[in-house]
């Protein structure tokens, strides 16, 4: 049965599950005030996505310096946990969630509480090294990777383009850009997570991108049920056990609360 209206399905679907995963997206980071890319006053009507992939980053110093224009940007509040973020970490707390899944880099579920967690996309909150002139979007650095805040002191120090304190490489956010391959493991260590649990929530995503969307549908495919909790329709809902619609912040809480 597919419900719109309440958040009774998640509520029951979590009292019957103890293997619990979360599988999250811009969505449950908005209600703490990080837009995301797409919408209205998001990144990605103030900055054209195709002048941050990773091969113009590699090529263009100038593409570098308004990247990191872009992540000071990002960085200008202080964006803390929301009670969505905070309802998953105290799930997981309990022993009924084994780990979330995001597709955000922002950082805030561990800022949250929670322990495990599997960032698709990487993190905005360091930076690494990527070398001196990587190849067909894999990242061919030293393994150097440092604080986000690094990168920020050099950039108020007139370092426009920071190198690699370690070998004088190209340095960039820890994230996944455009035409960047997703970091190695990743996808496995997701799968391993969806495979092993008896639920997957899927909280404010598009469930449009791939392949992070393709882990509800393994999770479907598996016979794992699915609960989708989003403003929005989207592709998968049907899919899903249950679709609630609603704002992670109003509907996660009542139902972990409830079931904890």
């Amino acid at each position: 049965m597919r419900e719109t209206t309440t958040h009774t399905p998640l509520a029951d679907a979590l009292a019957a599950s103890s293997r619990a995963v979360a599988f999250s997206g811009a969505g449950i980071s908005t209600e703490s005030g990080i837009p995301d890319f797409r919408s209205p006053g998001g990144v990605w009507t103030r900055y054209n996505p195709g002048d941050f992939t990773f091969a113009k980053y590699v090529a263009d110093p100038d593409v570098r310096r308004r990247a990191w224009r872009m992540r000071r940007e990002f960085w200008a509040s202080d964006h803390q946990p929301n009670s969505a973020h905070r309802a998953l970490a105290d799930l997981e707390q309990a022993g009924r969630l084994h780990g979330v899944i995001t597709q955000n880099i922002d950082g805030l579920h561990q800022a949250a509480g929670s322990r495990r967690v599997v960032e698709l996309h990487g993190t905005s909150r360091e930076v690494m090294c990527v070398g001196v002139a990587p190849r067909v979007g894999t990242p061919d650095g030293c393994g150097w990777r440092g604080p986000t805040r690094w990168a920020f002191e050099a950039l108020d120090m007139g370092v426009e383009d920071p190198p690699c304190p370690a070998c004088g490489g190209i340095v960039k956010s820890a994230t996944v850009s455009f035409g960047q391959n997703l970091f190695p493991g990743v996808i496995e260590e997701a799968t391993a997570l969806v495979e092993g649990s008896d639920l997957l929530i899927a909280v404010g995503s598009s469930l449009q991108v791939y392949p992070a969307a393709g882990l509800p549908e393994l999770a479907a495919s598996s016979g794992i049920p699915v609960v989708i909790v989003n403003d929005e329709p989207t592709p998968l809902d049907h899919l899903a056990r249950a679709v609630v619609r609603g704002r992670a912040g109003s509907v996660l809480p009542p139902a972990v609360h409830a079931v904890l």
